[in-house]
Parts: C-alpha cells; sequence; structure tokens
C-alpha cells in the first residue's frame, strides 16, 4: 500500500514544482522556479505536501556540504562565489514499505513529489543550480537523501586590515524559512575536495555550525581563506619601496645643480600617478582600512616634503645669485686687477655668496639626513603595525537580532 502511494505521489508531482532553495538577489532570481500550481495539469488544486512528523522531537536532516571550488575572491566588491554540493537526508516513515510484499530496496522520485525542506542562502546574490530537477533516493525505511549541485556568488565580509597578508570568514547561512525550531533541526558537516590551489586566495580551513536562539532552523558554513599576496607585492609594494629609495638618492646630487629639481618634482608626479592608480586598487571599508593606505599615504607626504625642501633651497640660492648681479657697479680697472692678483679675502667671505650656499648646503645636508632617519623610522614602524596590531571590525545591525523575528516599530 505504501509503495502504491509512493507511486501515486510520483505521478502527481511530474506536473508539479515548488522552489526547494532560494538565494536573495539584488536584481531578479537567477533560476525562476514554476510556480507550486501547474495550469496545465487537470488538477487545480493541490495540497502542500507537510513535514514528516517526529513526535514531540524536531525533524532532524543531517547535511553534508562537500565544498568543490572557491573563486572570483572579489574584495572591492566584498563578494566570494563557490561551488558546493548539499547531501540532506532524513527520515519520512511515511514513505517505507514491506519489502516482504515489494522486494524493491529503493526507489529514485522527483524531488518535488514529496517534502523537501525550503532553503534559502542569505548571504547570496545569485543561484545556479546545476540540476534543475534533481532526484531523491528512498529506501525501504524511509530514509530519504537528496543532492543537491549549487553555483552562488556571495557577500563577505573582508577583513582586510593586514591586506595583501589578509585572512577572512566567510559566511554561507542557509535557513529554512518554511519552517520553526520546533518542527525542523539540521546536523551539519562540511569536507573539503577542492583539488587545485592554484589561485591568489586559498581555503585553509572549514567550518560548519548552528547559530542558537533562531526562530527558524538555520545552519552555518564558514569558509577561511587567505590570500597568497603575490600579485600585490609585485604591483604595490615593489614599486612603491622603488620610488621611495630613489627619491632618497636624489638628494645626493649636488643642490645647485638644475638636474635635482627635475629629477624631484618628476618622482612626486610618477608617485601621483601611482597613488592614484592605487586608490582604486585598494578596498575601503567603514571600519578597519587596510594599513597600506595608511603607509602609501605617509610614503607620499615625505616626496611632497622632500620635493618642497628642494624647490625652497635651491630657490634661497638662486635668489641670492640674482642680488649678487644686481650688487653696485665694478670698482675702477685698477683696483680690480690688484684685487684679483691678490685673491680672495678670508675676512670677506663670510659675508659672500659663498658663505650663503656654504649655508644651504649645510641645511641641505642636515635635512638629508634627517630624511634617510625618518624613512627608515617609519619602515620599522609600518613592520611593527603589520605584525602587532589588530582591528574588530563593527558589529553588524542585525547580528543581536534573531533571523526570522518581528520587525521593530
Amino acid at each position: 500500500m505504501a509503495l502504491r502511494l509512493l507511486l501515486q505521489l510520483a505521478l502527481l508531482g511530474l506536473g508539479t514544482t515548488r522552489p526547494l532553495v532560494r538565494g536573495r538577489s539584488l536584481h531578479a532570481p537567477a533560476v525562476a522556479w514554476p510556480s507550486f500550481f501547474n495550469l496545465n495539469s487537470p488538477l487545480e488544486v493541490h495540497e502542500t505536501i507537510q513535514i514528516p512528523s517526529n513526535g514531540s522531537a524536531p525533524l532532524r536532516v543531517d547535511v553534508q556540504v562537500f565544498v568543490t571550488n572557491v573563486f572570483n575572491v572579489d574584495i572591492l566588491r566584498y563578494t566570494v562565489s563557490s561551488m558546493l554540493l548539499l547531501r540532506l537526508s532524513w527520515l519520512d516513515t511515511r514513505l517505507a514499505w514491506n519489502t516482504s510484499v515489494h522486494p524493491r530496496r529503493a526507489l529514485t522520485l522527483p524531488w518535488d513529489s514529496l517534502w523537501t525542506p525550503e532553503l534559502t542562502i542569505q548571504e547570496a546574490l545569485w543561484v545556479d543550480w546545476q540540476d534543475q530537477t534533481p532526484q531523491a533516493q528512498v529506501d525501504q525505511d524511509g530514509h530519504v537523501e537528496l543532492d543537491l549541485a549549487l553555483t552562488t556568488e556571495t557577500n563577505c565580509d573582508f577583513e582586510l586590515l593586514h591586506f595583501p597578508r589578509d585572512q577572512s570568514n566567510c559566511t554561507l547561512s542557509f535557513y529554512a524559512l518554511s519552517n520553526t525550531v520546533m518542527e525542523l533541526e539540521f546536523q551539519a558537516h562540511v569536507v573539503n575536495e577542492i583539488v587545485s590551489v592554484k589561485r591568489e586566495y586559498v581555503l585553509r580551513d572549514l567550518k560548519t555550525q548552528v547559530p542558537p536562539q533562531q526562530l527558524v532552523p538555520c545552519f552555518q558554513v564558514k569558509l577561511h581563506l587567505q590570500n597568497t599576496a603575490l600579485k600585490a607585492i609585485l604591483a604595490l609594494l615593489v614599486p612603491g619601496e622603488a620610488l621611495l629609495l630613489a627619491d632618497m638618492c636624489g638628494g645626493l646630487l649636488p643642490l645647485q645643480a638644475p638636474e635635482r629639481m627635475a629629477y624631484k618634482v618628476t618622482l612626486l608626479l610618477g608617485y601621483l600617478v601611482f597613488h592614484s592608480s592605487l586608490v582604486q586598487v585598494l578596498p575601503s571599508s567603514s571600519s578597519c582600512n587596510p594599513l597600506l593606505i595608511h603607509y602609501f599615504t605617509i610614503q607620499l607626504l615625505l616626496l611632497f616634503v622632500s620635493t618642497v625642501e628642494t624647490v625652497l633651497l635651491a630657490g634661497l640660492l638662486a635668489r641670492d645669485h640674482l642680488r649678487a648681479k644686481r650688487s653696485p657697479g665694478p670698482a675702477p680697472r685698477g683696483e680690480q686687477q690688484a684685487h684679483e692678483e691678490a685673491g680672495p679675502n678670508p675676512e670677506e667671505a663670510p659675508g659672500g655668496a659663498g658663505s650663503r650656499r656654504s649655508w644651504a648646503e649645510a641645511a641641505d645636508h642636515t635635512f638629508f639626513l634627517l630624511y634617510v632617519a625618518g624613512v627608515v623610522c617609519s619602515q620599522f614602524i609600518f613592520i611593527g603595525l603589520w605584525m602587532w596590531a589588530t582591528c574588530k571590525s563593527d558589529p553588524a545591525p542585525g547580528e543581536a537580532v534573531p533571523h526570522g523575528g518581528q520587525p521593530r516599530p
């Protein structure tokens, strides 16, 4: 009798379809599931299949999550794509049959011909299902097993303080919004089946948990991602350090040489272009921004101060040179020849242009030593902050509220 009921359910299920798992989308759902009522079906009304009863205890659904791929980690959009295989199993005693009467030990039924948990991924932007019509396996005791393969893009709160050596935990929350915690509970396990490691972000760990104090059944899958940092080091850190080292070497050029000012201004303009492109590459956040943003900003200030120092001292020397040219007319020819034959007077040197030049060169040398010391100290300070600085992101507004609770007035 039970087997006949199964066959009737299977035949009825061929004309009906209802959503099994949904993902929240900002625009439109990636898969348009047919509605529960099919206008082409000869039956006008179908009753909703009720959840199997487990006495006074909630029905337990065992979930095995196989993570097969994690890709398209976008830190600018705070999204990550992943490929998952969900294996759901539960007991529905209404589907059991006597093998002595019906010798078949297992049946394959369409998923819409029996009760299945309707799952929603809370963080999903879109969900793409590899199999639009999955099949459920039912054994003689009523144990049901259903496999669902999906690809999804979800939001992830990346912790980017130590970018490009950042590590983040991305969460995928599966909710059964059609049931309550008194009717249904999940027991989840996760398996890492990723075979490729040639990627920028590597999956280091996987965990599952059932969050407490929820009004609807839920289980979560946590992905622990780590950045390999090779791309960011070659594209960001190496050019930045090279420009800073080139600026320090520019301080060795003579102050009165016109090439020095052109050299400094060229470096500053090049770093401004590099910094503008850097702003587009590095992510921004409401809290715990990457330390590299502050580091490159300090480097820009150091280059600016170095260029301003060169312009100011070179300008002072040029103005003194113009004043020397505008000094009173030369002495008579005989006195000028006598003065040239006698050579420079040491007593007149402190008040001449040579004393101003020597003062400017001494100031430039002192600034160069202080500049090198400041650059070295900034490197050590940044390394110390990189190793020991921590930052805790602000909690999300909805973390303290159970999912499915009543809205606030």
